[in-house]
């Protein structure tokens, strides 16, 4: 194995590992890397990871899926 596959692989399972102790958010993660949420994207798309299957899949319902608030805020 060359040097360059090593650090390769290295930095794949050590950004995947961020990820799922993340679920997948890239943002979170990136803060915990001290890096850009621009760089961890771009660093993603290089190393081919699937961001997708670390995600649960719970989402926010749709807003006409949501029950109605009808509070209003006070304007001062």
């Amino acid at each position: 194995i060359l040097y360059s596959e090593g650090v390769r692989e290295f930095k794949k399972r050590f950004i995947l590992t961020v990820l799922q102790e993340n679920k997948g958010n890239q943002c979170r993660a990136a803060r915990e890397l001290g890096m850009h949420r621009n760089t961890l994207s771009r660093t993603i798309d290089e190393l081919k990871i699937d961001v997708r299957q670390l995600r649960d899949g719970a989402k926010r319902p749709p807003r006409s899926a949501r029950p109605a608030t009808f509070e209003k805020k006070v304007v001062r």
